[in-house]
């Protein structure tokens, strides 16, 4: 069970919080001495080299797909950092890639435009479970446009030429592709959602446009919708783009603000039934939706 777990060789080498191996071996201690059974010395020596470890503002999460394949990435272990809540992963990329992976025919050879991408979970699940033809992550915080680099990287994709902080990948040996599919064209686009142009839009051409996690607050609000109307004359083909956005609603009156500001602008939505999708949630948000836009 211990390899399985803290000693498992993806453990070993993307370590989780210090914090938070601390407290399971401390348990695991607890029940295995609770059954009356010898003593095992591997448990304790790897408490002990867990206890001499510094702590860290940052760690490793690593989160299986439903196929079977992994995210792993570097976060910060503290749910605001450096000015932004963008370090770390929330619920509503974990439901939204899930989502993805169950409807693959929505993503797969289609150009997908993420809007604040984070630390990138959502995106590099969806280009490993869904093939999509390209991907553009995009925010606009300079932190955590350098960690959304990095953690791209470290799952074994390379960026197109151009990107900002290029970084060479770094092979995940645990996680087989199928060799049927190519890896997508990956770019990260720096999108200021209150000063974007048409015309930067315009060159993105997205079949498919997503989010998670970006309705959280009022005064964002306009600048997002503004956005989407930007996005409704600006898809490939002539066409607006397809539109999914996942949320936490954590403040209700948020929330339906964002929904009526939707109608005031004449962008039609629906919410997706999520059912099923929440294999990634090892406890289960029951307040997160996603909804499908109309531009």
């Amino acid at each position: 069970f211990l390899f399985q777990t803290v000693l498992h060789p993806l453990c070993v080498k993307y370590p989780p919080p210090t914090k938070y191996r601390r407290c399971f071996l401390t348990e695991l201690i607890k029940k295995h001495e609770a059954t009356g059974a010898e003593p095992l010395d591997e448990l304790y020596d790897t408490l002990a080299a867990v206890l001499n470890e510094e702590e860290s503002t940052r760690c490793y999460k690593t989160y299986f797909l439903p196929t079977g394949e992994c995210v792993t990435l570097s976060e910060s272990v503290a749910l605001i950092s450096g000015g932004t809540t963008g370090l770390v992963t929330w619920d509503a990329a974990l439901l939204l890639a899930a989502w993805a992976a169950g409807n693959v025919e929505v993503f797969q050879n289609r150009t997908v435009l993420e809007l604040g991408s984070g630390i990138g979970f959502t995106g590099i699940a969806v280009c490993k479970a869904c093939h999509p033809k390209q991907y553009i992550f995009s925010d606009c915080h300079p932190q955590v446009l350098k960690a959304l680099a990095e953690n791209i990287c470290l799952n074994g994709f390379v960026l197109e030429p151009g990107t900002a902080h290029p970084i060479q990948p770094e092979p995940h040996s645990s996680e087989p592709k199928a060799p049927e599919h190519q890896d997508p064209a990956l770019t990260i686009a720096e999108l200021d959602w209150g000063v974007v142009t048409d015309t930067q839009l315009l060159d993105l051409q997205a079949d498919v446009v997503i989010a998670a996690d970006v309705v959280y607050d009022p005064e964002i609000i306009s600048a997002l919708i503004g956005m989407l109307q930007k996005l409704s004359t600006v898809g490939a083909d002539g066409k607006p783009p397809e539109v999914y956005i996942a949320s936490t609603i954590r403040n209700a009156d948020t929330y339906h603000l964002f929904q009526a500001e939707l109608t005031e602008a004449g962008i039609g939505w629906q919410v997706i039934p999520a059912h099923g999708h929440r294999i990634l949630l090892d406890d289960v948000q029951p307040n997160i939706t996603i909804l499908q836009l109309f531009l």
